[in-house]
């Protein structure tokens, strides 16, 4: 069976200089490679969520260097990287009451096409709503690799 929950890392960070970069530092020196990562901050920390390749070796590393670590699944959905491609797809979302808690998305080397990586409360509902509107979900493993 084709796994289509991606396993996201988040990262808690106090905002002080040189945590974003000791985190990341930290992956690099594991030779974790980073597939698509965000950010969001508050005045007292951030939160760095990445989707990397090998995400269980990610977080034994971070945590071993004291970094406070969760993870969620969240699903990856190919779509146009045209004017309007994100928005149809919202459409979609809205119109059968799906309520979003966020979204990121990044281009890789299929042209003219994106990755959106999406996060709500439902994610089978969600993956069943994106199927019934031929929306391709990107496998789990796909997205690592990439």
């Amino acid at each position: 069976m084709i796994k289509m929950k991606i396993k996201q890392i988040s990262i808690f960070l106090e905002n002080k200089k040189g945590r974003l970069w000791k985190a990341l530092d930290t992956l690099a020196k594991g030779k974790i490679n980073i597939r698509a990562l965000s950010i969001a901050d508050t005045s007292d920390f951030g939160i760095l969520r990445i989707i990397v390749q090998s995400p269980d070796k990610a977080i034994e590393l971070l945590e071993k260097n004291n970094f406070i670590v969760k993870t969620k699944k969240i699903i990856g959905i190919e779509l146009d990287d045209t004017p309007g491609g994100l928005s149809s797809v919202l459409k979609i979302l809205n119109d059968n009451d799906i309520n979003l808690e966020y979204i990121y998305a990044f281009t890789h080397e299929k042209s003219e096409k994106a990755i959106l990586l999406l996060q709500v409360d439902n994610l089978d509902l969600l993956i069943k709503t994106l199927k019934e509107n031929n929306i391709i979900i990107v496998p789990s493993k796909e997205v690592y690799n990439l």
